[in-house]
């Protein structure tokens, strides 16, 4: 499933406090209110039906947060729906709106479907300086919401995105306290990259295509999905203006919340799509123990795991996804206005 921090597979949580930020309390709280958000948690979505790159890229807009980003998102929607609700999918590290190429068609036919290139990823602005953070990206995602959406949404979310999508929806914040504990290991690592010329090497090494076929190779079950296209969705924004700074800012940055602590608080109904051969998150491993336990505990939480499946089956595995997440879409409680 993967929601997790950039330092996946590694993450190190050193504990949380809560978070005394009371404009963005009350910011989340108005956001609910009146958007009535609700929360898909999902390394998927998927689809039989693949979208041309050249063709998403055509169809997307441009959108400026706080007036001085450019964010880059794609609206679509069959005419003919009689559906009246919205999904918005936000994508996972290193990934962009083209990662939903196997599930927008599928998903179009019944629903308005948006997405969204986070700042620092694909076609949105990689401004100097930024501090990327997961409460970031969860803000322009409740900001898309409110000035472009308008209306009851669903978040459907891959691994960096689904903790997006989960803060999004949360009374309170939750945030990583303390430094101490980190490994010594992960800390070099972090001097390392802030040394611009070894930042440089090792960014140009990690953007090549040998590299990024075998890094997809490890996270993928189907093989045959890790294409020359895939590759390429992945690799093309990295040589933009400003990735690489982007780039060391997000993996030396704070890792984010603890998806664990953060489920506790989730009221809203929650789908959670997990593949059996995600290495970055695996099902034995303590988060995968406490979401597979969590059905059990929380009525309003309900997981399935994909055969064959890796840590991002929207992309990996697109039919069983839509298996799970249709008929879960389908039997969603009708929102207020719509």
């Amino acid at each position: 499933m993967g929601i997790w921090a950039v330092r996946a597979p590694l993450p190190l949580f050193v504990g949380a406090l809560n978070c005394n930020n009371k404009s963005l309390h009350l910011h989340l709280q108005q956001r609910r209110k009146r958007f009535n958000i609700i929360t898909c948690t999902t390394s998927t979505s998927a689809s039989t039906s693949v979208l041309e790159v050249n063709e998403i890229r055509k169809r997307c807009k441009k959108w400026q947060w706080k007036g001085q980003y450019s964010i880059n998102y794609l609206v679509s929607s069959n005419p003919n729906s009689l559906s009246n609700s919205s999904l918005l999918l936000v994508h996972g590290f290193g990934a962009s709106i083209p990662h939903w190429r196997r599930n927008i068609a599928v998903l179009e036919k019944n629903y308005t479907v948006y997405a969204i290139d986070l700042l620092g990823f694909g076609a949105s602005d990689k401004p100097a300086g930024f501090s990327y953070t997961m409460e970031a990206w969860a803000q322009l995602i409740l900001d898309f919401l409110a000035e472009v959406v308008q209306k009851p949404t669903v978040l459907i979310g891959n691994s960096v995105g689904s903790l997006a999508c989960v803060i999004c929806c949360l009374r309170q914040l939750l945030m990583i306290g303390g430094s101490s504990c980190y490994l010594p290991l992960l800390w070099f690592f972090d001097f390392l990259l802030r040394q611009r010329v070894i930042a440089s090497a090792i960014f140009e090494r990690v953007k090549q295509r040998d590299t990024l076929r075998n890094a997809l190779l490890s996270i993928y079950g189907n093989k045959e999905f890790v294409d020359d296209v895939l590759v390429e969705i992945i690799r093309e924004p990295a040589n933009d203006e400003g990735a690489l700074d982007a780039f060391v800012s997000i993996v030396t940055g704070p890792p984010g919340p603890n998806p664990v602590q953060l489920m506790t608080s989730i009221s809203l109904p929650v789908l959670v799509l997990w593949g059996d051969n995600d290495p970055f998150t695996p099902l034995d491993g303590p988060v995968g123990k406490y979401f597979s336990s969590l059905p059990s505990q929380k009525s309003n939480v309900k997981l399935f795991v994909l055969e064959g499946a890796g840590h991002c089956p929207h992309d990996d595995r697109p039919d069983l996804v839509h298996e799970k997440l249709l008929p879960w879409l389908a039997n969603f409680p009708a929102s207020p206005g719509t």
